[in-house]
This record gives structure tokens, C-alpha cells and sequence, in this order.
């Protein structure tokens, strides 16, 4: 039985390089969480490596029951890692994608499944990697900002974003994390779940916004894009005020002393 927590792992010491990979998402509709992303990595002394060549995790194909073409996309990606650094991912679902599914999806390809593996075992969610790996310390530089924190349930279920976005989150002293009544709850987002299920994501999305919204904060902050792209949607249909911001841009702004 799942107990709704990511499986126990052994953390490395801080590395003097990384890779990053940046996910879809980001690169096509939030790059600027990707770039925020490297320079929270770099301001602890780590170099930044970014492969050029990196498109998508496969989890799209994987979640929607298409596992070969999922394989086509995932082992496109398994060669642009040689190095044994971390791979660093600003996406916990897609982190859980690379780290936990790779494997089973190479179960029977005795080609790819050592790559898959090893790929697997160095891959880290980003604030994950920046609270356990790094032991980072915020100097927080911006105004005082009442904000809510929303993780996505597959990020929340496999790789723990919401302990760790929560212990970065009280590192800002100026910041105050409100706590929304359906936290747990799935955005309505959930991939292809949305094109397929319009109706019910957006009922699900609607729950999602009225309790972020009950919350009072000025500021959603979330480290998955894809829900933020729903959920920041369905605020602006709503004609509320409120937005969503990725993790890294929201603590790098912190950093630079923007609220």
C-alpha cells in the first residue's frame, strides 16, 4: 500500500557540476523558471551544464498508454548524461518520471535499462537537490508576501516537493506561507487528462482556484509548470488577482531583493 510518500534515498555531497534538464514545459512556456533554475544552482558555486539536445521525459506517451513511444522519446535522452553528475529537475513529476518510471518503462530492454538506471539514480528534483544536497541558506532580500504553495499530486506522491518546498519557503524571513484547505488535491491539470477530460480538469481546477484564492495570498508559487499553466488559466477566467509563479524564479527574485 502507497503511504502517499516518495521512496527513501541516500543524498551525495554538493557536486561542482550538474546537469540541467529543463523539461518541455519550461522551454516552451516558462523559460525563465528554467533560467531562474541555473542561478540558484549556480549561486552555490556549481557549474551548470544544460544539453542542448534534451527534449521531453516521455511521460506524456507513458500516462496516456503508450509505452513504446514513450521508450522512443525517454532513450533519445539517455546519452546526453555521460558524465556521473546529477541531472537537476526543475519539475518534481517530471524528476518522478525520469528517477522511478524510466526503469519499469526499460524493464525488458536489456539495451537501455543500465542507462535507464544509472540515469535514474542521479536524477533530482530541484528543491529537493537544493535542500538536501546543497543545504542551501536563503538570505531573503525581498518585501514582505503572503504566498501559497501548490504541488502537483504526482510531484507531492514521488518525489516529496511539498516538504521541500515548504522548508525553502520559511528560509524567506519576509514571507508567509498560507496553507489552502485542498492541498493535496490534484489541479485538474494531470497532462493529457485535461485535453481528454475538459469538463471534469475544469471542475477540478475550479476547486483548486477558489481555495487558493481563500487563502489571501498575493502569490501562488508552485515547482511544476504544467500546473501552473492550468491553474493560472483558470485565476485569469476567473477575474482573480491572483498568480502563479515557479519556485525558482519566486526564490531567485527573493534572493535579488524582488518581491
Amino acid at each position: 500500500m502507497s503511504t502517499g510518500m516518495p521512496p527513501p534515498r541516500s543524498y551525495p555531497a554538493k557536486p561542482a557540476d550538474v546537469y540541467l534538464f529543463g523539461t518541455c514545459v519550461l522551454d516552451l512556456f516558462d523559460p525563465e523558471a528554467g533560467v531562474s533554475a541555473a542561478a540558484l544552482l549556480e549561486r552555490e558555486g556549481i557549474r551548470v551544464h544544460y544539453p542542448p539536445e534534451q527534449t521531453c521525459c516521455g511521460q506524456p506517451g507513458y500516462t496516456s498508454g503508450f509505452p513504446e513511444e514513450a521508450r522512443r522519446v525517454a532513450a533519445a535522452q539517455l546519452s546526453l548524461f555521460p558524465e556521473p553528475w546529477p541531472v537537476v529537475v526543475p519539475s518534481g513529476s517530471c524528476a518522478g518520471m525520469m528517477r522511478l518510471n524510466w526503469p519499469a518503462l526499460f524493464a525488458d530492454d536489456p539495451q537501455h535499462l543500465p542507462a535507464a538506471r544509472a540515469v535514474g539514480e542521479r536524477v533530482f528534483e530541484l528543491t529537493e537537490f537544493l535542500v538536501h544536497v546543497c543545504g542551501t541558506r536563503l538570505d531573503d532580500r525581498g518585501g514582505s508576501r503572503k504566498v501559497v504553495l501548490h504541488t502537483s499530486c504526482t510531484a507531492r506522491r514521488e518525489m516529496g516537493t511539498h516538504l521541500t518546498g515548504r522548508a525553502l519557503l520559511a528560509q524567506c524571513a519576509g514571507v508567509e506561507t498560507a496553507q489552502q484547505a485542498r492541498e493535496a488535491e490534484c489541479c485538474g491539470f494531470g497532462g493529457t487528462f485535461s485535453v481528454r477530460q475538459p469538463d471534469i480538469s475544469a471542475a477540478m481546477a475550479a476547486d483548486k482556484a477558489e481555495a487558493l484564492e481563500a487563502t489571501g495570498a498575493e502569490v501562488l508559487v508552485s515547482a511544476d509548470a504544467g500546473c501552473l499553466l492550468n491553474i493560472n488559466g483558470t485565476l485569469e477566467k476567473r477575474g482573480s488577482r491572483l498568480r502563479g509563479q515557479h519556485i525558482a524564479t519566486f526564490l531567485l527574485g527573493r534572493l535579488e531583493g524582488r518581491s
